[in-house]
């Protein structure tokens, strides 16, 4: 005797019935644009608030498009404190610049050396690199300053700049991308070929790997570039100070100097520029790298 299997429900799909929670193109593309506001936005009131003077901005005038003062604000920006400000820029191209490009190097040599050499402890030494990606850099300023003052470095440029040469997120995709890219098929090749371990890894697993690089870099770079905090614990010397907190400085006086506010604004938007030249400028690697990286 057959049994016959009950009838499966019919779905609102069965039925050619669109459900009611499904988005048409049209509400797709509505939260998009909405989305792209609301991230542009703010770009957009910086552009037009770094050409307006203290009145405009204090009366809220911002985005109306009369009365620039563009080349008036870049004048009083460069004279302000005798060019203080470009001080505190070059400040941070150097520990941003030098310090993501040393610690990407550090990272992709770290992660190198996790995926290709065999040695006691290896795992467990990476799941203490692991915990450490854990750890807020906040938490580790006091810890550093102590550091520091020990070895006499606090309030000087090795204070800022040798804490950012440490990446634990860095090690960690590094050791990914040379898992999809450095194949261990080439290094026995080059090997084979006479090349020694660090001719192996300058040569073609440093070569090989170059996506991963930028994209460390890209985003240590970022990470110098905006932190503020640590600058704040170690420096007391102004013409020591990075952008971030020689801005914050001065927006700390726009109550008793409200001429400062134009500055400030227009300190930022210069301030930005450098990240949009980065990632615009070495965009074709970190795309290839994050494509590769989502594709594995």
């Amino acid at each position: 005797m057959s049994v016959t299997a009950p009838a499966r429900p019919r779905s609102a799909l069965d039925t050619g019935h669109r459900l009611p929670w499904s988005l048409s193109k049209a509400a797709v593309n509505g939260v998009l644009l909405l989305a792209t506001l609301y991230m542009v936005l703010p770009l957009l009131w910086l552009l037009t608030a770094a050409a307006k003077n203290t009145g405009d901005l204090l009366g809220g005038r911002t985005l109306t498009p009369e009365r620039w003062n563009l080349g008036q604000n870049l004048a009083d920006l460069a004279a302000t404190g005798d060019g203080v400000y470009f001080r505190w820029y070059l400040n941070s191209l150097l520990y941003a610049g030098v310090g993501a490009a040393l610690c990407a190097f550090l990272c992709v040599a770290a992660g190198y050396a996790f995926h290709v050499y065999r040695f006691p402890g290896k795992e467990k030494l990476f799941g203490l690199v692991l915990l450490g990606v854990l750890v807020p850099t906040t938490a580790l300023a006091l810890p550093m300053y102590l550091l520091a003052s020990k070895v006499g470095i606090v309030n000087s440029f090795w204070a800022v700049f040798l804490p950012s040469l440490v990446n634990p997120f860095g090690v960690y995709l590094a050791r990914v991308f040379c898992g999809g890219y450095v194949p261990g098929e080439v290094l026995e090749a080059a090997r084979m070929d006479g090349a020694g371990e660090l001719r192996t890894f300058w040569s073609i697993g440093l070569r090989m790997v170059m996506p991963g690089f930028v994209t460390i870099f890209l985003f240590q770079f970022t990470a110098i570039w905006n932190n503020f905090f640590l600058p704040l614990v170690m420096l007391s010397d102004t013409k020591l100070f990075p952008v971030s907190l020689g801005l914050y400085s001065w927006n700390t006086q726009t109550r008793a100097f409200p001429e400062y506010y134009p500055l400030v604004v227009t300190g930022s938007l210069l301030a930005v520029i450098p990240l949009v030249v980065a990632f615009i400028g070495l965009q074709r690697f970190w795309k290839a790298g994050m494509t590769a990286g989502a594709v594995k």
